[in-house]
């Protein structure tokens, strides 16, 4: 696993853009990190596959220069968007899901993996954030 380092964006480029974000359902996606707008797993998701240094200034790489919001999903599926869809992840996340078999899941209360944390082990979900209950800024894994 790749050590996180200094406004760390690596991999904004996949946790942005790639199908397994949104496209799928996140016991259907790759990426085995959920995070969601409701307590207990519901209202809007989004599924994260890498560290997110901080969630409102992600930076893809290539040829654009700007920086994006990771957002809670937009799905297709219901004729009416769950809660929080397309609301931004930072500071409006309630709840989480760890599907990897073998890493931890860290979210934290600021940006850079600092502050207090919500931690979930392998397969373990938590119904509400105990300690960044809509505050919460960073994410990653642990192994």
């Amino acid at each position: 696993m790749p050590q996180a380092t200094a406004d760390d964006n690596e991999w904004d480029d996949e946790n942005l853009m790639s199908v397994e974000a949104c496209s799928k359902f996140p016991e259907e996606s790759a990426f085995k990190f959920h995070i969601y707008y409701n307590s207990v797993q519901k209202g809007a998701w989004r599924n994260i596959g890498y560290r997110v240094y901080n969630f409102d200034v992600l930076r893809p790489g290539g040829s654009n220069p700007g920086t994006y919001q990771l957002k809670f999903c937009l799905t297709d599926s219901a004729s009416t968007p769950p809660a929080g869809a397309g609301t931004r992840i930072k500071n409006n996340a309630a709840s989480g899901e760890n599907t990897h078999p073998r890493y931890t899941a860290h979210v934290y209360f600021n940006s850079g993996y600092k502050g207090a944390q919500d931690v979930m082990a392998p397969y373990q979900y938590i119904d509400r954030f105990r300690n960044v209950y809509n505050e919460n800024a960073s994410f990653q894994w642990t192994s």
